[in-house]
């Protein structure tokens, strides 16, 4: 199984999923996704395995959303390619094995992807 996590080291809830990841499987990667931005196919794979919308994965409080994309009508792609440009409007931290995925938010939802 290979467990991903895609990993704000700022984060502490971001932290508290990688404490509980290393608890549980003894390989897995780290993806700084904010260091190495993830392309629009990356990010298209990861809404497949979370089996959510983008618009659910958008962290809408962040000033970049609020100024330039709140109030814009926008298709999925037009949001994955917000996400691309502005990495830090993706939700986190976010944890994927082979199958599915997970928002660990709280970070106890990504307990049933070690299974």
């Amino acid at each position: 199984m290979e467990i991903k996590i895609y990993h704000n080291p700022k984060c502490s809830k971001s932290r508290q999923a990688l404490a509980l990841i290393k608890s549980k499987v003894a390989d897995f990667e780290i993806i700084e996704y904010l260091k190495n931005p993830l392309s629009f196919k990356e990010i298209k794979l990861i809404l497949s395995k979370l089996n959510i919308k983008p618009i659910e994965l958008i962290r809408n409080q962040e000033s970049i959303w609020r100024n330039n994309y709140e109030y814009k009508e926008m298709n999925d792609d037009e949001i994955i390619n917000a996400i691309v440009n502005h990495p830090k409007l993706m939700e986190r931290p976010i944890v994927t094995n082979n199958k599915k995925g997970r928002i660990g938010r709280p970070p106890e939802n990504i307990i049933e992807l070690f299974n």
